[in-house]
């Protein structure tokens, strides 16, 4: 690690810095509404994305700084099994083209702005939308908190903020004048800041990693001496080499999968995905989204470089932004922070701004103010997403960072569990909503204590999230077990409410909303159930 302050990478980061902080500002002004008070403006930028917004919003949204960081980070240190990211991001895209448009034309015709609220109109069950809602938002706050842990890194490699022994105030200063910024032209612009930026983010991104797949292993004397000293490191550590062991295959394999299922669980997914202007765009994204996983695969063997470059840090996090700043020179190492920095920018703007929506419309809408006017709403939920981000950079500043990590893992295996009521919900009306309840608890529960059983060299609860698959004895992922747990009793009590004829709600949606597109006839945006005054 360089001594002092990198000046010529700390300038060229600033200046990335301003002028995205300048762009969040104007887009305010881009594509603005004659009314802007409302849900559907702020939170969703007027439902108006074409396909390339819409695309690089999701990028910009799905691969993150923790992405650019972690996924590098995690095979540097482990090996080969952390490269599960890739495939489960390629399972992920014909999956989502099943179920994503009808969400999409369903929302447009009924004025959904969030996965809660579809839940509550196709099984008239507030509860139920409230389950899937605080699932959502507790899932949602550990990753808006790895977003600033993503920024805090490459500070740290650039020698930002002093030593251990500064006082706090100084140390954190850079990460607190960041979040500033992002919390005003989040409050000011809405969903319209991290699309416009994420052309800036995604840019840099596909630059840095095309120099450093290419530049990187000339310094280096080529793959195979890559390949060589990452082999030798992991064979003498006993991690298999390049292969995970085949203890750990089961592992990789649920992981992958699990993962790929609680992706576009996430609010801020589907937060992205509701701000297209028709159903088309989201099957085109769903065709083109792949080019991502293709630069995953790349950004992965970054891991490998670190190794062969004799990369030596403390914290595996910092391991791809100290690669950067040894092998490029100054000015580029500067656009890689400056990729990262932004890269967490436009996430963690995305999933404020997806959680104050799920709290707006879902708990205090529903629960608190039936009443509030659109404005209510709107203003609500702009306090909502600043407390949002404060609460993660509490957490950020005040926990050790691979507690961070470990909720995030936590809040993987909990989104998950909202799978059967929105998914299921989209394709079939068979599932009854307390039974969908019963699943959701009993997956929770199960994946939370199995969780919280998990220790690590570094910690003793809630120290990763594989464990034993009961009945089966091999090692896989929690939340794909709570997930068969929670598809188990949700069918199981199904047939019991069934059999008693259980009150079984209201379903405000019919067959053919599921396939409208915004150009049919007749299909206009309906005020949600809530705004009409719905006791559903």
């Amino acid at each position: 690690m360089k001594d002092g302050v990198n000046g010529v990478a700390l300038g060229v980061f600033i200046f990335f810095f301003l002028a995205v902080t300048v762009m969040g500002f104007l887009a305010a002004r881009w594509r603005r509404a004659d009314d802007e008070h409302s849900l559907d403006e702020w939170g969703l930028g007027g439902r108006s994305f074409g396909t390339w917004v819409t695309w690089f919003l999701l990028g910009g949204d799905l691969y993150t700084a923790y992405t650019f960081v972690a996924v590098p980070a995690a095979i540097y240190a482990a090996g080969a099994a952390g490269f599960f990211a890739v495939p489960y991001t390629i399972l992920v895209y014909p999956l989502i083209f099943t179920f994503l448009p009808r969400l999409w034309s369903v929302s447009h015709k009924h004025g959904y702005v969030t996965t809660s609220d579809f839940v509550r109109g196709r099984f008239g069950s507030k509860g139920l939308s409230l389950a899937v809602a605080v699932t959502g938002i507790l899932a949602t706050m550990p990753y808006i908190a790895l977003q600033l842990v993503g920024i805090q890194a490459v500070l740290d490699v650039m020698g930002v903020g002093g030593g251990e022994n500064t006082n706090w105030f100084v140390k954190d200063l850079p990460l607190l004048i960041a979040f500033g910024v992002l919390a005003a032209y989040t409050y000011s612009s809405g969903l319209r800041a991290p699309a416009l930026i994420a052309f800036v983010k995604d840019t840099l991104i596909y630059i840095v990693i095309a120099v450093a797949i290419i530049y990187i292993p000339i310094k280096l004397g080529g793959f195979d001496e890559i390949f060589k000293a990452a082999s030798d490191k992991y064979t003498a550590a006993g991690a298999g080499g390049l292969v995970p062991a085949e203890a750990g295959q089961w592992t990789y394999a649920t992981l992958a999968l699990g993962s790929a299922l609680a992706l576009f669980m996430y609010p801020h997914s589907i937060t992205a995905t509701l701000s297209s202007r028709s159903r088309e765009v989201i099957r085109r994204n769903t065709t083109i989204l792949p080019l991502y996983s293709l630069m995953l695969g790349l950004l992965a063997l970054l891991g490998f470089m670190a190794i062969a470059a004799g990369v030596k840090v403390t914290n595996g996090q910092l391991a791809i932004p100290q690669l950067f700043e040894n092998m490029f020179p100054d000015w580029f190492a500067g656009v890689a922070f400056a990729a990262i920095g932004i890269g967490a920018l436009v996430p963690a703007a995305i999933m404020s701004i997806a959680a104050a929506n799920l709290f707006t419309r879902n708990i205090y809408k529903d629960f608190i103010k039936p009443d509030a006017t659109p404005q209510q709403e709107t203003r609500v939920s702009k306090l909502v997403s600043l407390f949002v981000k404060v609460g993660a950079l509490v957490f950020v500043l005040t926990m050790d960072k691979t507690v961070a990590i470990n909720f995030q893992l936590l809040g993987g295996i909990w989104i998950l569990q909202t799978f059967p009521a929105l998914v299921g919900g989209l394709f079939t009306r068979w599932f009854h909503r307390w039974a969908l309840l019963g699943g959701w608890a009993v997956g929770m529960l199960y994946g939370t204590f199995a969780a919280y059983g998990v220790a690590s060299p570094t910690q003793k609860h809630f120290g990763g999230s594989s464990k034993e698959i009961p009945g089966i004895g091999e090692i896989g992922y929690i939340g794909l077990t709570a997930f068969v747990l929670n598809v188990v009793v949700s069918v199981v009590l199904t047939f019991a409410f069934r059999a008693f004829n259980a009150p079984d709600g209201v379903d405000e949606t019919s067959p053919e909303d599921y396939t409208a597109d915004a150009g049919d006839p007749g299909v206009e945006t309906e005020l949600p159930p809530a705004t009409a005054g719905s006791t559903h």
